[in-house]
């Protein structure tokens, strides 16, 4: 069984970590540099930072027991300040979470797809974007942007966010109406825009909560978490603030110079904060994420459909949950149907 995965996100880490047993030749092809996706870390001056996804809720038992068990622990750390809330009109409310477990790592959140990568003998392709597929002879055949072949694989699997997924099915040469109405299903499927603002400040910042998220989605600031109560993310006395701004905010703004979206970021924080130092980071760094979160999922069965014919999707926006633990689950059941199949 060949096995040829679209993206190196948590969702296609998954889909290869569930292949290890299953005598599958697995090759990914990821279009950056890194892996995880919008599961995403940096590093600089001493600090590592998420500046995607936060961290992994411990929502889903099978997630769960594959970090916690399955996986290597080592660095696996829990945030445990809490999550409060604030409005519309920036009023701060306590507590969201309960009881809920939060968990990064200390050398970043990429740590999941890079720790499931190690545990397979998929090959991952990295910097490289698919093109161009085609179905010839039962088998799928791709080619990246400058029409290089890429091989031919008995089974397909595309993960990218569902704009990006529905643009590379609808150039795929596939004669079959199975594939018209599943790109038309994905491509129905909305998603909303996040500009994510780092702000780094040589002191410490003394809240009660890790993060803050707005609950009305009448606010500019969308979430703001503090990165240095995360162990090992940020040198003692120093703060990191994450700030991911609102949906209709980011997405009248995505295309806009990323310098003066900061500055309005930053101004916005510091209102929010009541705390005029803020207002001054020594450095800062920013994310235009114009596919951030699917605001809801794959309808109708047209996926399951093509998986007959070896074409699977699979990421968080096929079950229309924006976590990180809905595109672990997600990407483990694909690949056990894909292993239950061959």
């Amino acid at each position: 069984m060949t096995v040829a995965i679209v993206g190196a996100g948590a969702a296609g880490a998954a889909i290869a970590y569930s292949l290890r047993e299953a005598g599958a030749d697995v090759t990914v092809f990821e279009k950056s540099r890194g892996v995880c996706g919008r599961a995403a870390t940096r590093r600089r001056e001493g600090c590592r930072y998420d500046y995607g996804a936060n961290y992994v809720k411990d929502d889903d038992e099978r997630v769960t027991r594959l970090l916690t068990e399955e996986l290597d622990t080592d660095g696996l750390v829990e945030i445990e300040d809490p999550v409060w809330t604030f409005d519309g009109e920036g009023a701060i409310s306590e507590g969201r979470d309960g009881d809920e477990r939060k968990r990064t790592y200390e050398a970043g959140i990429t740590q999941i797809a890079k720790r499931l990568f190690a545990r397979t003998d998929a090959t991952v392709h990295r910097e490289t974007r698919v093109g161009a597929v085609s179905r010839e002879d039962g088998d799928w055949s791709l080619a990246d942007t400058e029409d290089t072949d890429l091989g031919t694989f008995d089974t397909l699997v595309l993960t990218p966010p569902a704009p990006q997924t529905a643009e590379l099915l609808a150039t795929t040469r596939w004669d079959d109406g199975r594939r018209v109405t599943l790109h038309d299903a994905v491509a129905a499927v909305d998603y909303a825009s996040v500009f994510t603002a780092v702000c780094h400040y040589p002191f410490t910042l003394d809240r009660p909560w890790y993060a803050l998220v707005n609950t009305d989605r009448n606010h500019q600031v969308g979430w703001l978490s503090r990165e240095e109560l995360k162990p090992g993310h940020v040198p003692d006395g120093e703060s990191l603030l994450v700030a991911q701004m609102g949906h209709d905010w980011s997405g009248e703004r995505i295309d806009d110079d990323p310098q003066d979206v900061l500055r309005q970021s930053v101004g916005h924080v510091t209102e929010l904060l009541g705390d005029d130092r803020v207002a001054d980071p020594d450095w800062t760094d920013t994310q235009g994420w114009r596919y951030a979160l699917p605001n809801d999922g794959l309808s109708g069965n047209a996926h399951r459909e093509c998986e007959a014919a070896g074409l699977y999707v699979a990421g968080d926006w096929v079950v229309g949950e924006a976590r990180v633990h809905a595109a672990l689950r997600n990407g483990l059941d694909v690949g056990e149907r894909i292993a239950e199949r061959h």
